[in-house]
């Protein structure tokens, strides 16, 4: 990714944790499908690739100021903005948003969940000028 990417991804992210009324440390860390099958057997003993695990490092889960690590995975970004119609950096910055509601308490583990978190996602994407990335679909 260009310098120019990941400074556009940075000011996202901070201006979406100005959405999400939170602040504190998001360190995202981009990596290749290996990187990630392996940490996602390693840390869910779950196989294959993934877009975005989630490390919450605060001591009180209640906190509002987050100590987040976010492994994000790239060539999964890829695939799906493709299939989304948009740019890979946008795609990124939804794994970014949808870790930080993880730590904020939010869950997808079933369907009503998973579309109340994707529509958050999608309203914090929208207010800081990104648009509908989750929901977006390709004609």
């Amino acid at each position: 990714m260009s310098p120019g990417s990941l400074e556009w991804l940075r000011a996202r992210s901070r201006a979406a944790l100005g959405v999400l009324d939170t602040s504190g440390e998001v360190r995202a860390r981009i990596v290749h499908d290996d990187e990630m099958a392996a940490a996602h057997v390693r840390h869910l003993d779950i196989a294959g690739t993934t877009d975005v695990l989630t490390f919450d490092l605060r001591d009180d889960p209640d906190e509002r100021t987050l100590d987040v690590d976010l492994l994000i995975c790239l060539d999964e970004a890829r695939r799906q903005a493709s299939a989304r119609g948009h740019e890979p950096e946008r795609e990124l910055l939804l794994y970014i948003v949808h870790g930080v509601l993880h730590c904020l308490g939010h869950d997808d583990h079933d369907e009503e969940d998973a579309r109340r978190m994707h529509d958050l996602e999608d309203r914090t994407l929208e207010a800081i000028g990104v648009g509908v990335t989750f929901e977006r679909n390709v004609g």
